[in-house]
């Protein structure tokens, strides 16, 4: 064991709707994933600083139009949303419900790192669910205002026949904007605890943190206010996430903060038990930095350059495609050492292009560069970068239907399609792309560049401002496209994708590769 220090966030990322659990020396963690796929990442850690992705749930939600993005409006924002993490007599199980669905999930596995998950569904929405056993009893406690409680059968997998099926609590409503909601559910020391997230519309007015208290499972309840603090950050409350030990019995919380375009952030906090309830924070603050005595350890970053040398089709874990994919469109092995990315299916906008392949950004700034091989593109083909939510904006190559080419940046008009803000006529086979974020104190602009050697670059159209908006639910992703207007067939060869954050390149650790063209 050694000092580590901790510094807050853990992640200056969108990692929303956490749950955390330990099992014996090793932290799991859970978030939402929504539209993205591979969906439900699992992260690990062994210190509470390190955090690295180690798996996802599921490959596939579901077979849709919808979650293929071929309706011509995909599920953004909708998909798995706050999951809850429990581990149960050898078994790990998450479970999370899908509003487009109007269905209920939960996986099981015995194997969190690497193992099978067998999967089981439920007709209805079960709102930011918390997984709660009790003995060998299993319940779902749910719902935003108005608390429900389901019980399950021994085995999770389905709804007890003549089980408990009741509203469990009514929460707060005076003075309140937001009910409580994003159950996390805990029995110790005889007492049943259930920690919820709600937005007052009076005192400081922002997220904050409750506790409801009972010594039964379907008793009565009291209520605490058990933290209330943005750490300095526009009153955006710090809330919603879990409550969990270590192995020497100090007790900490992982919650999140929305931070604007970048998404909503997670924070761990230290928890003191005070005449028996969690109080979270230092004297009621969100320290910046704190000292844990955990081991160290080195782990994955969360987002990492790639240099796409690979000898089969497997993608790190770092990367999540913008809906499912089709994965007879790219390729590692047909040309070795690049990604091909070939187009299958018209659209006329890249919010609707299917295998729009995506890493989170951080902030306080961050930069996304690829080069390209535009070779085999066909007259009406877009490719290049996104800066991805609804209020997109793009930087990369648009063949017209007489096959001219131009860089292009563009941005959403407004109803979904593409603005073209700048065109610029190009005539090479390869063409560098570039996009800085800058998400200081919520500065939150990005700007599009081009290069043809990769050293001078030539800022194109627009900055965009960049604003988190509900129909994603999302924080800003960068991603490689390609797509096709008018035909398909055509690919591009993207040769790398490199990242810096904070003007530093951010490799994988195990990628030594340096590859010329």
């Amino acid at each position: 064991m050694s000092q580590t220090t901790l510094t807050n966030p853990i992640f200056w990322s969108d990692v929303p709707d956490v749950d955390v659990i330990r099992v014996e020396e090793i932290y799991y963690m859970v978030s939402t994933s929504m539209h993205t796929v591979p969906g439900c990442p699992i992260m690990k850690s062994v210190n509470l600083v390190d955090w690295e992705i180690v798996g996802y749930v599921f490959d596939t939600l579901e077979e849709n139009d919808s979650h293929n993005l071929l309706d011509g409006k995909g599920i953004y924002g909708q998909g798995s949303w706050a999951a809850s993490l429990r581990y149960h007599n050898g078994t790990f199980y998450v479970c999370f419900s899908s509003n487009d669905m109007n269905q209920f999930y939960i996986y099981q596995t015995e194997d969190i790192e690497g193992g099978k998950w067998k999967r089981f569904t439920f007709e209805g929405i079960y709102h930011d669910p918390a997984l709660f056993f009790d003995d060998d009893r299993v319940f779902v406690i749910y719902g935003c205002g108005d608390i429900r409680i389901t019980e399950l059968t021994e085995d999770a997998t389905e709804v007890k026949p003549r089980g408990v099926h009741q509203l469990l609590l009514e929460t707060e409503k005076e003075g309140i904007g937001l009910r409580c909601e994003g159950c996390h559910a805990y029995k110790m020391n005889g007492h049943y605890y259930l920690l919820f997230i709600e937005w007052p519309k009076v005192g400081n007015q922002r997220r904050r943190q409750i506790c409801y208290r009972s010594g039964q499972l379907l008793g009565d309840y009291e209520r605490k206010v058990i933290f209330d603090d943005d750490m300095g950050y526009h009153n955006k409350g710090i809330a919603q996430g879990a409550i969990f030990d270590t192995p020497d019995n100090k007790w900490y919380a992982m919650l999140f903060q929305d931070h604007d375009a970048v998404g909503r952030i997670p924070y761990v906090l230290p928890v003191n038990w005070v005449d028996g309830w969690p109080i979270i924070g230092i004297d009621g603050r969100a320290p910046k930095d704190f000292e844990l005595n955990l081991p160290e350890s080195t782990h994955q970053p969360l987002v990492i350059s790639d240099e796409f040398a690979y000898i089969e089709n497997k993608l790190e874990l770092n990367w999540q495609w913008n809906h499912n994919p089709d994965n007879n469109l790219w390729s590692f092995v047909k040309r070795p050492g690049y990604l091909r990315m070939e187009t299958g299916y018209l659209t006329d906008s890249v919010l609707y292009a299917r295998n729009t392949l995506t890493q989170r950004t951080e902030g306080p700034t961050c930069t996304g560069i690829t080069l390209m091989d535009i070779t085999q593109m066909k007259p009406g083909d877009h490719a290049g970068l996104i800066a991805l939510q609804n209020s997109f904006g793009t930087i990369g190559i648009q063949l017209t239907e007489n096959g001219d080419r131009y860089v292009t940046m563009t941005k959403n008009s407004g109803d979904g399609s593409e603005e073209i803000i700048e065109k610029i006529p190009f005539q090479e086979n390869l063409i560098y792309v570039k996009i800085e974020f800058n998400f200081e104190d919520s500065c939150d602009v990005a700007k599009f560049y081009y290069s043809i050697d990769g050293t001078e670059w030539i800022e194109v159209g627009d900055a965009l401002n960049m604003k988190y908006t509900l129909d994603h639910f999302m924080g800003y992703r960068i991603g490689l496209f390609n797509y096709a207007t008018t035909q398909i067939g055509g690919h591009v060869d993207f040769a790398f994708f490199h990242y810096m954050k904070e003007n530093k390149v951010i490799k994988k650790i195990s990628d030594n590769v340096v590859k010329s063209i």
